[in-house]
């Protein structure tokens, strides 16, 4: 006899919204989070983007996920009054031998299920953003921002009222394998000895801690994990767009585009800083080189007028100069262990994503 059903290791964007749909399929559910509040790490640093699913690669989990969480997701923030604007983003080209660029995203975009993309002449995108330089544009009617807090408050709220736990405060020393069925999870919180956890099924969804969990259970073949810091920073004064831009994505990442926060505050990034450990302090001489990216879509950007924001970690599972890898979404048909799911490499567009991802686990096991 197990203590629980199944636990749910991270208390993040997704691992709450996994958490929610094994409540929902009629599982005895606890989510585990070793820091004070939900959401603290990779779910509260990022752009709080709803992505419309257009740069991923044909057939990815990314590409399906991230087009199906953003079909889920709106009406579910709609639902439960989540903070949302279905804002909009353009894609920019700033020269004309970007404009290929642009024909080739909306065919890929076309191919991964996003048929709403337009392509916009210098004369249409200058009609809408009168403030930029652009050869060309790309508009993406279905890409929106939201309230990343808030829409966990509301899967936290739901998986509880589907009998549900979330436990803070609850670092995972170890996890192992029950000589019958099922698992072992070791946890210590504040101010009490070390204690097991048995469980039927369990779920590893701790964003940058996944990799070194899941290799204490044999069979796994974890990926080597990577961090890859993303600095952000803010425009002092009013936004002079009302839309999300975007340039034509370069090697390696999307550029230094331009969000929106709820109350239209401009922030410019993420760029991309490897770190060996994580480190959320943003160095404001980085800003130095966002001034040049800016102004290939922006001209009008003046100097002095970016200050450093916040800063988010990227739990990557490629390291410097590879290629973006895909999701790793392993269930008991990769690894061989029942019962078992472990999450890798849960970047962008995981919080678009994530309410897919947690059907998409529900499936698995």
């Amino acid at each position: 006899m197990h203590d629980i059903e199944t636990i749910v290791i991270g208390a993040g964007a997704v691992g709450l919204a996994i958490g929610r749909s094994l409540a929902l399929s009629g599982r005895q559910v606890m989510v585990l989070e070793q820091h004070d509040i939900i959401g603290s790490e990779t779910s509260a640093r990022n752009s709080e983007v709803i992505h419309a699913g257009i740069y991923y690669p044909t057939g990815s989990l990314k590409a399906r996920l991230c087009v199906e969480g953003k079909r889920l997701l709106y009406p579910y923030l709609r639902t439960n009054g989540v903070g949302h604007e279905n804002i909009t983003k353009l894609i920019v080209a700033a020269h004309e031998d970007q404009l290929a660029d642009l024909t080739r995203i909306k065919r890929q975009a076309e191919i991964n299920g996003v048929d709403d993309l337009k392509l916009l002449s210098r004369e249409d995108a200058l009609a809408l953003e009168p403030e930029l330089n652009a050869a060309g544009a790309l508009l993406s009617p279905s890409t929106g921002i939201l309230d990343s807090h808030g829409f966990m408050l509301a899967l936290q709220g739901e998986l509880e009222a589907h009998g549900g736990q979330v436990v803070l405060n609850t670092r995972i020393k170890e996890v192992g394998l029950l000589a019958a069925d099922g698992f072992k999870v070791t946890v210590s919180d504040a101010g009490q000895e070390d204690y097991a956890i048995s469980c039927r099924e369990l779920v590893i969804s701790a964003g940058h801690g996944a990799t070194g969990l899941a290799a204490q259970i044999p069979g796994t073949d974890p990926p080597r994990a990577y961090l890859a810091k993303g600095n952000y920073f803010k425009l002092t004064g009013k936004s002079p767009f009302s839309r999300l831009i975007y340039p034509v994505p370069e090697p390696g990442g999307l550029g230094v585009h331009l969000t929106l926060d709820l109350q239209h505050q401009a922030r410019f990034g993420p760029d991309v800083e490897w770190i060996e450990a994580p480190d959320f302090e943003v160095n404001a001489g980085r800003g130095d080189r966002f001034y040049a990216a800016i102004r290939s879509y922006w001209p009008g950007l003046e100097d002095g007028t970016l200050e450093p924001d916040y800063a988010g970690i990227r739990p990557k599972i490629t390291g410097p100069g590879e290629p973006a890898a895909d999701f790793r979404i392993d269930g008991p048909q990769a690894h061989g262990v029942g019962g078992l799911v472990a999450l890798f490499g849960i970047e962008s567009p995981g919080l678009t994503a994530s309410l897919a991802i947690g059907d998409h686990v529900e499936k698995l096991l």
